[in-house]
């Protein structure tokens, strides 16, 4: 549906030539199964195959890697979460990429928080709760996270940091394993992405007691935030971004965000992010740059108050 002077201007997309859209986990989870549900829709909207390609493997530092080193044509995005940009260059000693330096911003896609889930067998319905038992058991709760320096791993000791409690961290090698021992009530306590987590809650065996975000979800709106419940400076709302390598021509970048706008726009893609408690969020390229700077300066602040060490 573009005019043949535009498709001259950057000759993208160019024929018979598939667009690769990587994602850094495996397939199955949210991130894997927005990218594939935005694939189809460009897709159909350019006549042009978009591939959704899982590269997993280190912080998903493998994929941004893969993303450094390709032409920057248009062909290959990064279909991202903020950790890429924001935490790893805080929490880990080696990372091999410039959060700002060496990719090019293209459009926020999606905005989601993490909720504060605990086992059933906790007396505890909200935060609050949740600080008071804390302290008459100190070392307790055993909090999960999906690695050591995680969002999921900040947060609670963050979460302790503010509420002057102690917890003791459980470190696990993704969300599937630490979802698993929550649900066994082997550990009690744990910040969750928020699909996961009202997912879990259908269970019983999962309460949620707050959101890590300035607003409550649309979807859970009973569950208050930290916020609202004493517990400032938490209010990070995760968020998922497209990027390319660095270089893209200015106008190739506009109409790829043109393009990524009209799709995270569609009735369908927006359902689908709903329903799994994300809002689909285009912006422009500048305001993507904005809020990587703003995270990456956010949660560089937490993890220097908290005394993480790098890994």
């Amino acid at each position: 549906p573009f005019s043949g002077a535009q498709a001259q201007s950057t000759s993208f997309p160019q024929p018979g030539r598939p667009i690769r859209l990587l994602v850094g986990l495996a397939p199955g989870g949210s991130l894997d199964s927005q990218a594939r549900v935005l694939a189809k829709r460009l897709t159909e909207m350019l006549g042009t195959q978009v591939i959704v390609e899982n590269k997993p493997g280190a912080s998903m530092m493998l994929s941004a890697s893969e993303i450094m080193r390709a032409q920057p044509d248009g062909h290959a995005l990064l279909y991202a979460p903020s950790s890429l940009f924001a935490q790893n260059p805080h929490t880990l000693s080696s990372v091999p990429y410039d959060p700002f330096k060496d990719f090019t911003p293209i459009t926020m896609a999606a905005r989601g928080p993490l909720v504060l889930t605990v086992h059933t067998s906790l007396p505890v319905h909200n935060a609050r709760d949740l600080v008071v038992w804390a302290k008459a058991n100190p070392g307790k709760p055993n909090f999960a996270s999906f690695g050591t320096g995680t969002s999921s791993h900040i947060y609670a000791l963050a979460f302790a940091k503010s509420a002057g409690i102690e917890v003791t961290h459980v470190p696990y090698k993704g969300t599937a394993e630490a979802t698993r021992d929550l649900l066994e009530g082997r550990v009690q306590a744990y910040f969750d992405a928020a699909p996961a987590a009202i997912q879990n809650t259908a269970t019983g065996r999962i309460r949620m007691v707050a959101v890590a975000a300035p607003k409550r979800m649309l979807n859970s709106p009973e569950v208050p935030t930290l916020n609202e419940q004493g517990i400032s400076g938490m209010d990070l709302t995760s968020w998922i971004c497209i990027v390319g390598p660095a270089r893209m021509p200015a106008d190739l970048v506009a109409r790829l965000n043109a393009l990524l706008a009209q799709a995270l726009s569609a009735t369908d893609v927006k359902e689908f992010y709903a329903r799994g408690a994300w809002e689909a969020a285009p912006s422009s390229p500048a305001e993507l740059a904005t809020e990587m700077h703003t995270a990456y300066d956010k949660w560089g602040a937490m993890i220097k108050q908290i005394g993480f060490e790098k890994q």
